[in-house]
């Protein structure tokens, strides 16, 4: 049984209230660890003492090669302790070991990228009319409250920490109460190479105290969520009371569009990679597949067919291909989707289904599922189900494929297979969504930025972008000849 504290001021604290939660693994639903359940007193705390480490300067001041130095000390740790944060990962969460091993090396390479950016010019200066100087640098923000998801609680986590530390910010980080292993394992490596006390601080609690606690108060400078669309209208009419910058990475319902043209096998892989990995619990996934109707009636035959032949069990079994849902209460929501499925007319090809053969009844695995004949009003492939559920429409042309494909509040990714570089390069062009790729899906790298449209989100995450969005814009006029202006005659 791990015992999970939480971290301020370089000290580990049980919550003031003395309680805790029991932190379940999703593949067989017993409690692997307890965790300090934080409140609004905690949450104030721990913005306090961030505040007053910013003020002091001791991290914001501190020459930007000495910061870096300190996050590339972050990575090594974290590929020193690898396979024991992904294990833990796996049981946390749910998803499979290959997957979690995948995100532990993303994470220390995030941690390298900002480590090394931060050492990079920036800022600019302009040509102006003499005897005049004018410049632009970045500094940093401030206190950050920093907010995650549980579909991949380290390496959403390190997306924010990263940045924000190569900033010269001081953060309070809240992971999800339902996966919070991980994050204690990231600042016990925080401590271990020894950043200074109350630059980076760990909270943790539900969203609606610990959370809104972080949006609202006016110690803080910023707040960077990522989660659903629905708490992120919560946190922003919050961050109102001080107007205080804001990054939302929302909800999304993403198109996978594939043109008869397209290479069949790699459409059909990816269409699979689109929606089944990390068990249909990420945002971007391609949960809305979108076929020319020449090809539709084959590829859902082939897809259809491979999709039954996924390996569903334990994350730690090396054999899963697709692991459980990440908790009892997300499986009965994605089951009561697929009911809402059915109900709207849908024709089910496969899965559906709550599995418990094999001793799995303990845990929350659902089989993965897809929808045909689906129409664009349908709640299954209008929402968010954030699981393994597939909604397929046909479409007649390329404009058809574009309208159904921006047919909704979202507009977080989307791709497009097709042989055809021009015709893939238009409907990219139209689609209204901040993440895409062609031929592929999923794929996503440090160096760019990660973000959508519409009700997706505002601002981005990762690259040069995700940087900035932790950094305050400052203009300096410098007068290079220091004499009165004789503006006014007496």
């Amino acid at each position: 049984m791990i015992n999970l504290k939480m971290y301020m001021n370089g000290e580990w604290v049980e919550a003031k209230s003395g309680k805790t939660r029991d932190i379940i693994n999703p593949a067989n639903g017993e409690v692997i660890a307890k965790a300090a359940e934080g409140d609004v007193e905690d949450a104030r705390h721990a913005i306090q003492v961030a505040r007053e480490a910013f003020d002091s300067g001791e991290w914001s001041e501190l020459p930007a090669a000495a910061r870096a130095s300190y996050l590339f000390a972050i990575a090594d740790k974290l590929d020193e302790r690898a396979e024991e944060i992904a294990h833990l990962e796996t049981l946390d969460n749910g998803k499979p070991l290959r997957e979690t091993a995948f995100d532990l090396a993303d994470a220390a390479a995030c941690f390298r990228y900002y480590a090394g950016l931060v050492t990079k010019p920036d800022g600019q200066t302009y040509h102006v009319a003499d005897p005049m100087q004018a410049m632009v640098v970045r500094e940093p923000v401030g206190v950050c409250g920093l907010i995650v998801p549980w579909n991949y609680p380290l390496l959403m986590g390190v997306w924010k920490i990263a940045p924000a530390l190569a900033a010269g910010n001081t953060i309070v980080f809240k992971p999800s109460e339902v996966t919070p292993v991980t994050a204690m394992k990231l600042f016990e490596i925080i401590e271990e190479v020894g950043i200074p006390k109350g630059v980076a601080n760990m909270v943790m609690g539900p969203g609606p105290t610990v959370g809104n606690e972080l949006a609202e108060s006016h110690l803080v400078d910023k707040v960077s969520f990522t989660g659903g669309t629905a708490t992120g209208r919560s946190i922003m009419k919050a961050a109102t009371g001080n107007i205080k910058k804001i990054s939302l990475e929302l909800g999304g319902k993403s198109p996978n569009i594939v043109f008869a043209d397209a290479d069949f096998d790699t459409a059909v892989d990816y269409a699979l990679f689109g929606i089944f990995a990390n068990q249909g619990q990420v945002c971007s996934a391609g949960s809305r597949l979108l076929l020319e109707e020449s090809i539709h009636d084959r590829f859902l035959e082939v897809l259809v067919e491979r999709a039954k032949k996924i390996r569903v069990g334990p994350g730690t079994d090396p054999a899963t291909e697709m692991g459980p849902l990440v908790s009892q209460a997300h499986m009965e929501k994605v089951l009561s989707y697929i009911e809402i499925g059915k109900q709207e007319g849908a024709r089910l090809l496969c899965g559906g289904n709550r599995i418990t053969a094999n001793g799995y009844d303990k845990g929350f695995f659902v089989e993965p599922t897809i929808f045909a004949d689906t129409t664009p009003k349908m709640r299954i492939v209008q929402e968010e189900i954030f699981g393994p559920v597939l909604a397929v429409q046909k479409f007649t042309d390329e404009a058809d494929a574009i309208r159904l494909a921006n047919d909704s509040v979202y507009g977080l990714a989307g791709g497009v297979f097709t042989q055809d570089g021009a015709k893939a390069l238009r409907v990219i062009k139209k689609l209204r969504a901040g993440i895409t790729w062609i031929n592929c899906y999923h794929p996503t790298y440090n160096e760019a930025p990660w973000g959508g449209y519409k009700q997706s989100g505002i601002g981005r995450g990762l690259g040069t972008f995700g940087f900035d969005e932790f950094t305050e814009v400052k203009q300096i006029n410098i007068n290079l000849q220091v004499q009165p202006s004789g503006w006014f005659e007496n």
